[in-house]
């Protein structure tokens, strides 16, 4: 399973990204980590291919995770975006599991990197 990881970007505190993942499988469930610098890497959302959709409590509200079964692709939506969202993004795939344990996740991509400034 490839997965390819896009839309990073440069932005002020408030705005908007979007970041997509292709998914060479299509059929696993897909998640977003994000790794800022010095800090663990961290979960930040996960959606199942039966589009059941788990959020990090620092996101919820703000950013939206949704997919693209025809396009392979599963798309995070950052809205609202704050200086502490700063991190490299990276997706993973499972065939199943959905959780926050990133050594459970079986696929990664490579990162993307969210710069948000104040």
């Amino acid at each position: 399973v490839q997965l390819q990881a896009s839309g990073g970007g440069s932005v002020q505190a408030g705005d908007s990204l979007r970041l997509s993942c292709i998914n060479s499988s299509g059929r696993y469930a897909v998640g977003w980590f994000r790794q800022a610098p010095g800090k663990e890497r961290e979960f930040v959302s996960s959606i199942g291919f039966d589009g059941r959709v788990y959020y990090a409590d620092s996101v919820k509200g703000r950013f939206t995770i949704s997919r693209d079964n025809a396009k392979k692709t599963v798309y995070l939506q950052m809205n609202s975006l704050k200086p502490e969202d700063t991190a490299v993004y990276y997706c993973a795939a499972d065939p199943r599991y959905t959780g926050t344990t990133v050594e459970y996740w079986d696929y990664w991509g490579q990162g993307t990197l969210v710069t948000v400034s104040s």
